[in-house]
């Protein structure tokens, strides 16, 4: 198996002072000696870049600057980062355990001796409040095996706990304004050759986002991805268990 890889962890910032040290101190945890964190922050107002100040010694870069959205501020990270792989977290998220990354990377190299690292590993996510309290699970499940088809059943894993090899990233469609993270993993996976199942919780989630407050466009925005890469019946055909699995989700379990 070749050398150990490189991880570069890329956190997206703006105004994000209430919730940022709690990411950042969970990299900084981290028992792996070979990970890059990159901060880009869209020139936040508020006390974000003092938090960055104050963990400086851990942060290998960071820009602050006005951004186009956040798909123009992930492509900057991506253009930053000179890992083997690329794990965006973003502020408010953290790595479930100080041995994350280390568990994860000795289960992706499986003990197989000499061979390729994969294309993705991906895990399992739990979403927390805002206080940090571990909430639930993600209303779609983790498949055993994942691949480009997987996701005609809807985003199956969370974009934090997809991490994908960086010679196979391509930057995210900023022309997509809530969805350009659910192309950009669809992408990898039609260009991946082997994906590993981790079988670990590798992020608290926090819920909310940007996404959650505006599902409409999301929704509408994801229906056009889908169409583009598995054509317009594939995709209405796909859409009545997902749209059936929603509704009882909300039902059962009074979130999304």
């Amino acid at each position: 198996m070749a050398k150990s890889p490189k991880v570069s962890i890329v956190t997206i910032t703006y105004n994000a002072e209430a919730t940022l040290e709690r990411t950042m101190e969970s990299v900084e945890r981290q028992d792996y000696g070979g990970i890059e964190y990159i901060v880009i922050d869209g020139k936040s107002k508020d006390g974000t870049m003092g938090i960055v100040e104050r963990h400086r010694g851990m942060v290998s870069r960071c820009v602050s600057e006005p951004d186009k959205g956040l798909y123009d501020a992930m492509n900057k990270g991506l253009r930053l980062s000179t890992g083997d792989y690329v794990w965006f977290l973003n502020a408010g998220d953290e790595l479930r355990s100080e041995d994350t990354v280390s568990r994860m990377l000795e289960v992706a190299c499986g003990g197989e001796g000499e061979g390729e690292w994969p294309d993705v590993i991906y895990g399992e996510t739990v979403i927390t409040d805002m206080d940090g309290n571990e909430i639930g699970t993600r209303r779609l499940e983790t498949p055993e095996e994942l691949n480009a088809d997987s996701f005609k059943r809807g985003m199956l894993v969370c974009h934090q706990a997809f991490v994908a090899k960086m010679a196979i990233c391509e930057e995210y469609d900023t022309q997509y304004r809530l969805s350009a993270d659910f192309e950009w993993c669809l992408s990898i996976l039609e260009r991946s050759k082997r994906t590993v199942n981790s079988r670990m919780t590798l992020v608290r989630f926090l819920d909310g986002g940007i996404t959650k407050h505006n599902i409409p466009t999301a929704l509408r925005e994801r229906f056009k991805i889908m169409c583009k890469h598995y054509g317009v019946l594939s995709t209405v055909w796909h859409h009545i268990p997902i749209a059936a699995k929603f509704v009882w989700y909300v039902v059962r379990k009074g979130r999304f």
